[in-house]
């Protein structure tokens, strides 16, 4: 696969692949996908061929970079693209010189994917729209 992974302004695409993933497929309320801070938050869209394929969301808060809303549809799994999209997260907030650790709420299942990729989990495992998640980080 080829896909460019970019920053956009309009992340309608990306809420709609979040509607795809979280809310058809994993059964996430409507109301925990849509929590407000989309406004406040840069957008990574993934596409090929301009068909959106993956997002992530990312935020900051003091030295703190967080991924969050990391999904890729299911006919692109498997092919790295979510490995793409966690590393030009980490690349954006690299770009940001008080951003010192990116953070994020791994899905449990995901743990060992976001471990290869560098990060680590700290704290108790706990329930996040029914779906139980450990936090991790990392190091930028």
């Amino acid at each position: 696969m080829t896909w460019q992974i970019a920053v956009v302004a309009e992340y309608q695409p990306c809420l709609e692949v979040r509607r795809v993933v979280f809310i058809d497929e994993q059964g996430v309320s409507v109301e925990d996908e849509l929590d407000g801070l989309d406004s406040q938050a840069v957008h990574l869209l993934a596409t090929e061929d301009g068909k959106p394929l993956g997002t992530a969301r990312l935020l900051t808060k003091g030295n703190t970079g967080k991924i969050g809303r990391v999904c890729v549809l299911k006919e692109a799994r498997g092919s790295g693209l979510g490995a793409a999209l966690i590393k030009a997260a980490v690349a954006h907030f690299q770009t940001q010189p008080d951003i010192t650790r990116a953070v994020l709420g791994a899905q449990c299942h995901a743990i060992g994917f976001y471990e290869a990729l560098g990060f680590v989990t700290f704290g108790p495992v706990y329930d996040d729209a029914g779906i139980d998640h450990r936090d991790m980080e990392r190091p930028l």
